[in-house]
């Protein structure tokens, strides 16, 4: 109403009513006098538009709430491992494309990568002077003020921003994440380019460190799905979270469909994605993103020898983290000590689920240019790999 008010005296245009969150209203309430007969008109001019615009006013309900429409997750895509094979990057912009019909509050874009990222909604328009409709919001190239624009978005109210750039990139958005955590503010930041599976890139845009960096930050929950299937869970933990940001790490390369993935394993955190033949397992291998599929093949490797492995997808740490005691225990029971995880990132951090008598299959180095099947045969990101670590584990 105080804005109203203002617009009024300034000759600005007052329709459609201004639209204003509490926290505002309360900083008005103390800084204007007669705040609150001014909220009382605000209050009676609104109440005027929602009986001439009931849907139209329930929808802006719900969205300053903060609320997710009933049924939206009807919209999901569901994908099998008869589709083949799909980079989560993909996968992601598939998932975006379906729901956004039934979420016009989620608006975002990408760093001048959209194409790369898979970030553009398709028919929602360019968000732009004259064109304040529009739902795709081109940053160009600056990672730190896309992250602050979304902060902005998210404290305004009424929407759900996402960005979009490549993994090595969050380092220049440090400071938004940052305090997107700070505030709990719903942000979903999409990073693809995940690994050193993007190839010729090479070790600039290759990021190594940057999966661990991000778990360091308080209140960001980081999610590198397998697949596709996980990608689904990932958009859906993200949109669902009200209580701060998400980082959803993709992949640029094409990776199966793995039989057994699930939206809500992913929700969870981690789940057991493959059991091992013929009772309790000698090994657990956990994996993360484009290398579950290493993991699984090294668990038919195994197997050909007479060792009975587990496979564990543990897309988010804190999802995992969040859930209870018994869960997890029933995931990694604590009485196989002998555990691998496997990841192309850094292998700090990965301690607190193999244990001291685990070990890490990743990369405490830069990467390199080349075709990425062969980045990962010459650094040691294979399914023999992995194999091995876990034989020389059980010590056999």
């Amino acid at each position: 109403a105080e804005v109203a008010l203002a617009k009024r005296a300034l000759g600005w245009p007052e329709e459609p009513p201004f639209l204003i969150p509490e926290a505002a209203l309360a900083h008005f309430r103390k800084a204007v006098p007669a705040g609150e007969a001014l909220e009382a008109e605000w209050r009676r001019r609104f109440d005027a538009y929602a009986r001439e615009h009931p849907a139209l006013a329930a929808e802006w309900t719900r969205t300053m709430k903060g609320d997710l429409p009933d049924g939206w997750t009807e919209a999901l895509p569901v994908f099998s491992p008869g589709d083949g094979a799909m980079a989560t990057r993909e996968a992601s912009g598939k998932v975006l494309n379906a729901v956004a019909p039934r979420l016009p509050e989620l608006i975002g874009g990408s760093a001048d990568l959209a194409p790369s990222n898979n970030t553009l909604v398709k028919g929602g328009g360019d968000y732009g002077a004259g064109r304040y409709g529009g739902r795709n919001l081109h940053f160009g190239v600056r990672e730190h003020a896309m992250g602050a624009i979304a902060n902005g978005l998210a404290l305004t109210g009424g929407i759900i921003p996402y960005t979009g750039t490549f993994l090595i990139f969050s380092d220049y958005m440090r400071p938004p994440i940052r305090l997107a955590c700070l505030m709990e503010q719903r942000v979903v930041y999409v990073f693809t380019h995940d690994s050193v599976g993007l190839g010729e890139d090479g070790p600039t845009h290759q990021p190594i460190e940057q999966l661990m960096a991000l778990r360091a930050v308080p209140h960001l929950v980081v999610i590198r799905p397998a697949d596709a299937v996980e990608t689904v869970g990932a958009w859906r933990a993200a949109l669902e979270r009200r209580d701060g940001p998400t980082a959803i790490a993709l992949t640029r390369q094409k990776l199966p469909i793995q039989a057994g993935t699930s939206v809500e394993g992913t929700l969870r955190g981690g789940y057991v994605l493959a059991e091992a033949d013929g009772g309790r397992p000698d090994v657990i291998l956990i994996g993360t993103g484009s290398e579950v599929d290493l993991a699984m093949k090294a668990r038919a490797d195994l197997a050909a020898g007479g060792i009975r492995a587990r496979v564990v997808s543990l897309p988010s740490f804190e999802l995992f983290e969040a859930q209870p005691e018994s869960y997890r225990r029933s995931v990694l029971p604590p009485e196989v000590t002998a555990r691998v995880a496997v990841e192309a990132g850094v292998t700090f951090g990965w301690e607190r689920y193999v244990g001291p008598k685990g070990a890490v299959v990743g990369l405490d180095r830069f990467g390199a240019s080349a075709p990425y099947q062969t980045i990962y045969e010459r650094l040691g990101l294979t399914p023999a790999a992995v194999a091995a670590r876990a034989r020389a584990v059980l010590g056999r």
